[in-house]
This record gives structure tokens, sequence and C-alpha cells, in this order.
């Protein structure tokens, strides 16, 4: 007779609690099998939910959490089928015209003044893509230097959308990055560098030196830590002003159309994004509109964490393409779960794509004055608005 629901133990005796777990799970597909471990690790929970748990739960187990784990397993099993979270491990081919008639963006003056740090700061950290511990160093810059790195080799990369490797190609179809912003000079690159970007955006920090390795270090997949690097920093205003673009014509990337990726600019009296994924669960439709002028960037957006699926990550690693550092800065998901850590607000995902995309706008050398709506997009469509927002700018000034 088929057991209704099996509870499993890690650590059994004569046995491997995975190995039974294997057995159970090839005799009975559609059995719901517990494990349960007080001393097993995130990898050992992501072995026993790959091999088909429907669940883990460390020890010392909570009466009230066992029993609604037990009876949602005994409700039904997540469905294998429906929509799945797009690899951000690959590249996105995205069609862009960049041929912009003029008047579409402008640049103008802006009151705010240009700002770089007080002081010199250091940070360590593992890169999200090498799993490598490495590190930064952020220096004050002067007036009109921008947004510099630096490699070890002393090699200069400007936080830059002409410093995307492919921007220079003259063809409407470029096949842009999905997964992460990296930055070349043709010689050397920096990596990872969209959350970094997106607090120097939120902060206002226009001149800085970014000493750097060849991948920007994180500790969780957020932006959390880049924020209380420049608090420890202190920000210093400088005696130039800055310049802003200013969207005059609505312009973008993808077909619009509920389930399609696309993304635009639009012109509004301030900066705002709109975004909306729709994702299998754990995830959902999340849809999410920010304003700094009415939210907290550093508590709304910041501590948002990179996410993906366990297979995209084991494919990705099985490819050469990522280390690992996917698992411990990633909101991991299998089999319609979240499986390494518990969600910092309901709708995490989408604060994400916030995060990411107010980093790559950056890229343009400006603060931007406009709406930006987003629907389902990742960093290849993020960069690809920016080269077009880059061309009507040129455009313009010719």
């Amino acid at each position: 007779m088929e057991p209704s629901l099996v509870m499993l133990d890690i650590w059994l005796p004569g046995i491997d609690g995975l190995q039974l777990l294997k057995r159970l799970h090839d005799r009975f597909p559609a059995l719901p099998i517990i494990m349960m471990s007080g001393h097993a690790s995130i990898e050992a929970a992501v072995s026993s939910l790959k091999a088909g748990a429907y669940d883990f739960m460390e020890k010392p187990l909570h009466l009230e959490v066992l029993l609604d784990k037990v009876k949602s397993a005994l409700k039904h099993r997540p469905s294998r089928n429906g929509k799945t979270l797009p690899s951000d491990t690959g590249l996105e081919i995205v069609s862009a015209d960049l041929l912009m008639p003029p008047g579409m963006v402008e640049v103008v003056d802006s009151p705010e003044p240009q700002r770089t740090l007080r002081e010199n700061v250091v940070f360590n950290g593992v890169g999200l893509l090498s799993g490598r511990k490495t590190g930064i160093i952020l220096s004050p810059l002067g007036i009109n230097e921008g947004i510099v790195f630096q490699t070890l080799d002393g090699q200069t990369i400007r936080g830059h959308i002409t410093s995307l490797g492919n921007i220079s190609q003259p063809v409407s179809s470029k096949t842009f990055s999905a997964n992460s912003t990296t930055l070349d000079n043709g010689r050397q690159q920096v990596r990872t560098v969209e959350h970094l970007m997106a607090v120097f955006s939120m902060y206002g920090i226009t001149n800085v030196l970014i000493k750097v390795d060849d991948e920007i270090p994180n500790t969780d997949g957020s932006a959390k830590d880049f924020c209380d690097l420049i608090a420890q920093a202190g920000i210093e205003e400088q005696p130039a002003f800055t310049r802003v673009a200013v969207i005059r014509q609505k312009l973008g990337v993808g077909n619009e159309g509920r389930h399609e990726k696309y993304l635009y600019a639009e012109p509004f009296a301030g900066f705002e994004i709109s975004m909306r994924v729709d994702y299998a669960p754990p995830i959902g439709e999340q849809i999410l509109t920010f304003n700094p002028e009415k939210g907290s960037f550093a508590k709304e957006i910041a501590p948002a964490r990179s996410f993906n699926t366990f297979e995209n990550i084991e494919m990705a690693q099985k490819l050469g393409k990522v280390g690992g550092g996917y698992l411990h800065s990633h909101i991991i998901m299998y089999e319609g779960k979240v499986i390494n850590t518990e969600l910092r607000y309901p709708d995490e995902f989408v604060r994400h794509k916030i995060l990411d995309m107010i980093g790559d706008l950056y890229l343009l050398g400006f603060s931007i004055r406009g709406r930006i709506v987003a629907n389902m997009t990742s960093h290849g469509y993020n960069q690809a608005l920016v080269a077009c927002l880059y061309h009507a700018i040129q455009s313009s000034s010719r």
C-alpha cells in the first residue's frame, strides 16, 4: 500500500536518508516526502528537493509549522508545468532601433550639485558570478570626472553605456547579457556593476573611482551593503552642477503586450519606474511602481536580492558560466518554493528587478527625468533602452 505522506530524516542508522528518498521517489513519484535534519547544509536541502522531496525542515521542529507543511503536502504537490523563470544566465537578443530623430531626449542643466565621496572606503565580499573573494576601494574624484572603474593592473573603464562591449556594433538587433552588466575597454572587464551603480544613482554620486579586480563583490545579492558603504564614506557636494536627461517623446524596445517583453521611457515630471513580472510560483504576478521622491530606496529597493531557479543555476554551473557565489547570493527556487532563505518582502522579486533597472539606467551618464515602464525584462532590455536613450541624446546634440 502506498503511504499518504513520508517524513524522512537525512541521517538514519544503516542507510543514507537521501538514498532512501531516491528509492521512494522512484517507486512512488507522487508521494509527498518531507525531509528533516538538525545539521544539514543548504546544499543538502537543495539535493533533497532536487531528488524529489516535497519540502525540507530544520530541527527542532515547530508543531504549527509542521502541521501547515503536512496539510499543504497532503493537499497537493506543486505542478512541474506552467510558466518558468527565463534563465538570467544567458543572452538576450533585443531589437532596438538606434536611429533616433532629434528632440526625443534632451540634456538640460540641473540645480543639483555634482557629488563625490568624502573619504576612501573599502569593501570585501564574494563575486556573484565567480564565487571568489574580491573587494573594491571607493575614492573621491574631481568635478566632471564621472564614474570610473580601475582594474588592478591600472586599466580604466568608464561606468558608461559606451563601455558595453557591443555598443558600437552598427546593427539594430544586438545581443546583450541577461544575467548582469559587464563593462570593458577592449582589454579588461568589470562584471556585475549594476547594484553599485544603482546606489550611486540614488545617492547622487556623480564622480567616484572604483578600484576592483574583475568583479564587484557582494554578500547577499542585494545593494544593502553598498548603501552602508556610502554612509560610511560620507558624501561631498562639489562646486559644479549636474545635467539631466529629459524624456521628450516616448521611446523603447520590445513589443507591448501582456505576455511580451517590453520596456519604454516616456515624459514625466520627475522620475519613477513601473515594473511588472509574471513567473511561475512562488513568484506569480508582481507589479510595483517606485518613485524615489515618495519612497525610500535604501529601505524599499536596495535590500531586494537576486533570484533564479535551481535548474538555471545548475545548468549555468555545468557550462562554466557562474561559480559557487550563486548559491549564497541568490534567492533560489525549486518546484514552486523558495528553498534557501526567507523573503524580505512578499514582492522581493519585482523589487530586485527595479534595483537592476536603476543601476543599468545610470550607465547613461545622467539622471533621467521621465517614467520607465517595464514588463518581464532583464539586463539585456535595460541595456538596450539605455543605448536608445544615448543615441537619442547624440541625435539631439547634433
